[in-house]
């Protein structure tokens, strides 16, 4: 186990250098490993394993917001609530710490999720858009919520604008796209309204991505 140089100030004072303390390749960092999780775990200084796994959910977590409105909102919501338990003295170090440790081996198998599924990360947001984990939803059974995960992505590639955000008959068209879809998959009706929004929320967050990349390709030609 990496012992902490003196020079290192307290984790209240500033932000610890993680990857120096616990002596392990940022690379292995970046995903979460188990061997970083089990050196984590064992620290002594249990602040400092609480910062390291605070510090690094953050920035997963973050990244996976850019690109899934739901799943990012889900673990952020998670992590919060962790944090607000140990600032609270609800829990102890050591318990906080094993919570931390579980969330993170949820971040990290959200990233081989899409694969799993068969799903690009962009079909992936959509799909979760859908309210996947609603026991009314469930009922159309997964592989009909990936079909439609699948025609909206198409149909709302195919559909916006550089500037659809700020024309109110691009939103409209889209809204009633997405309603149509979701009847023709017997989708709950009560539940289409709430859905149809998280949707188009889904959308705004990643189809400024597509448009750039749409802009540099026809740049580059």
């Amino acid at each position: 186990m990496p012992v902490l140089r003196h020079r290192h100030r307290r984790v209240s004072d500033r932000i610890v250098d993680i990857f120096e303390a616990v002596g392990i390749q940022k690379p292995e960092l970046s995903i979460l490993s188990e061997g970083f999780l089990a050196e984590v775990k064992e620290l002594p200084q249990k602040n400092l394993a609480f910062e390291a796994l605070k510090k690094l959910l953050n920035d997963e977590i973050r990244f996976i917001s850019r690109k899934n409105l739901v799943q990012g909102k889900s673990f952020t919501e998670m992590l919060d609530k962790t944090i607000k338990r140990y600032t609270n003295k609800s829990v102890e170090a050591a318990q906080v710490i094993e919570e931390l440790i579980e969330l993170a081996r949820k971040v990290r198998e959200e990233k081989s999720r899409g694969k799993q599924q068969e799903m690009t990360e962009d079909e992936l947001g959509f799909y979760d858009a859908l309210g996947v984990n609603d026991s009314a939803v469930q009922v159309l059974g997964n592989e009909t919520l990936r079909k439609i995960a699948l025609e909206l992505t198409q149909m709302i590639r195919k559909s916006v604008t550089i500037d659809w955000t700020q024309r109110e008959s691009v939103q409209a068209e889209i809204r009633l796209k997405v309603k149509k879809i979701l009847r023709r998959y017997g989708y709950p009706p009560d539940k289409q309204e709430k859905a149809t929004q998280i949707v188009l929320e889904q959308a705004e967050l990643i189809a400024k991505d597509w448009i750039g990349s749409e802009e540099s390709a026809a740049l580059s030609v």
